[in-house]
């Protein structure tokens, strides 16, 4: 297969399929951010195709070292990290993911069994690994672990066994990119 460069022009500044910049993207308000969902596939790129979007391009060897190479690429992977913190409710407090000033407001619109973002979530937890983003991949795993673990006991569930299953494997198993 021929390698494909997109995601290399688009990690470069350059544009997406839609003509949409990383930078763009990150700028969208957390409404545009929950209902578009061709884009995620894009900022939090994966060695497979993506069910939800198959025409999104995937990570091969040479896109893999350009990305994991590029301290600007690698900076745009931190700030997309960063803004769907903030999007879920989330913040970077030194080197921990903690719940926001806004988690309880965010939370309200992904914290609810089967939600998609959970999804997103997995898709975030697996790429920062994949792309070199090690410890901030950590840290987002430890605090969704934390939450889960936190409404156990709590009533009733808003993640699932099945979706802390899939973050735990995103987060922890072995890399075979």
């Amino acid at each position: 297969m021929a390698h494909d460069d997109r995601l290399i022009r688009f990690f470069g500044g350059g544009a997406d399929d839609d003509g949409r910049t990383f930078e763009e993207i990150l700028g969208w308000d957390d409404a545009r951010l929950e209902m578009v969902h061709d884009y995620i596939q894009w900022i939090f790129p994966l060695t497979e195709r993506s069910g939800a979007n198959p025409w999104a391009p995937v990570l091969d060897e040479p896109t893999l070292a350009a990305i994991r190479g590029s301290a600007e690429m690698q900076g745009r992977l931190r700030a997309a990290f960063l803004r769907m913190l903030e999007f879920y409710g989330f913040a970077l407090k030194g080197d921990r993911v903690v719940e926001g000033a806004r988690f309880v407001a965010a939370s309200r619109n992904w914290l609810h069994a089967g939600n998609h973002n959970h999804l997103r979530l997995t898709r975030m937890l697996r790429s920062l690994r994949v792309l070199g983003l090690e410890h901030e991949a950590a840290a987002l795993w430890e605090v969704l672990r934390s939450l889960y673990e936190s409404e156990r006991g709590a009533g009733p569930r808003t993640i699932t066994e099945e979706t802390v299953a899939f973050w735990r494997q995103a987060a922890t198993a072995p890399m075979d990119r």
